[in-house]
């Protein structure tokens, strides 16, 4: 096989596996990033119940304020039915006196409620702070493993990133660059096999005459169709 040809493949080897370093890394990010958006989760809700929590307790002491300023009006009352001198004043003062011990009934019956509600509050509330923890622990787990695996990647790609690097050092610099303008559209598929008479990049037939020149492998052969470097199946197998 041509020389030149051999490099090509070896360097769009390599440059298809650096490519993919990068999204192995996002992967393992994304691991971490689900439990993060829970506990994210997890904080806004806490937050959410404490308001409503501070909600009720002002409501509370609003309907004891009310019902206070109640109880004095009922002493206030109490204190008129001395001072009745007519039927008309009687039945005005007892309508009075009635609706305020219905106000105080309701303001009663509210603070019941409320308290009903503080409590339930405050038992979702310890049941989020739980989860909270425990989904707190998970990320300190999980950010030792995903911190593990980025390194192990990131040696990885330096290591083949050093490989490609040493190879371009004795790399051609016209077939460097002939290379580099197919990639800046063809991305990782600058370089691929031809398998059954067509081109693996385009996937269109080649014709016989171009088929059998890169069967030759004795120079750099390019998809008449889309423009890539063609190359013959069975050489990448055995250099693989």
């Amino acid at each position: 096989m041509n020389k030149y040809l051999q490099d090509l493949i070896k360097l769009s080897k390599y440059d298809s596996v650096i490519s993919m370093f990068e999204p192995k890394i996002e992967n393992e990010k994304a691991k971490l990033s689900t439990f993060v958006e829970v506990a994210e989760s997890i904080k806004s809700q806490i937050n959410d119940t404490y308001a409503q929590i501070d909600d009720v307790k002002s409501k509370r002491t609003k309907n004891n304020i009310h019902l206070a300023e109640l109880k004095t009006k009922l002493e206030d009352i109490a204190k008129k039915n001395n001072e009745i001198t007519n039927e008309k004043e009687l039945k005005a003062l007892q309508l009075e006196e009635e609706i305020a011990k219905e106000q105080i009934s309701f303001a009663n019956e509210e603070i019941i409620r409320l308290d009903e509600i503080a409590v339930a509050k405050e038992e979702e509330l310890k049941e989020l702070q739980g989860k909270l923890t425990e989904e707190e622990e998970s990320i300190k787990e999980i950010q030792i493993a995903v911190d593990n695996a980025i390194e192990e990647i990131n040696q990885e790609r330096n290591k083949v990133s050093q490989e490609r690097g040493e190879l371009l050092e004795k790399f051609d610099k016209k077939i460097l660059t002939f290379y580099q303008k197919i990639r800046r559209w063809a991305k990782d598929s600058a370089v691929v096999p031809v398998r059954d008479q067509a081109c693996y990049g385009c996937y269109m037939k080649i014709n016989d005459k171009t088929y059998s020149e890169v069967l030759k492998s004795e120079e750099i052969i390019n998809c008449p169709h889309c423009g890539r470097i063609l190359y013959k199946e069975e050489e990448t197998t055995e250099e693989a």
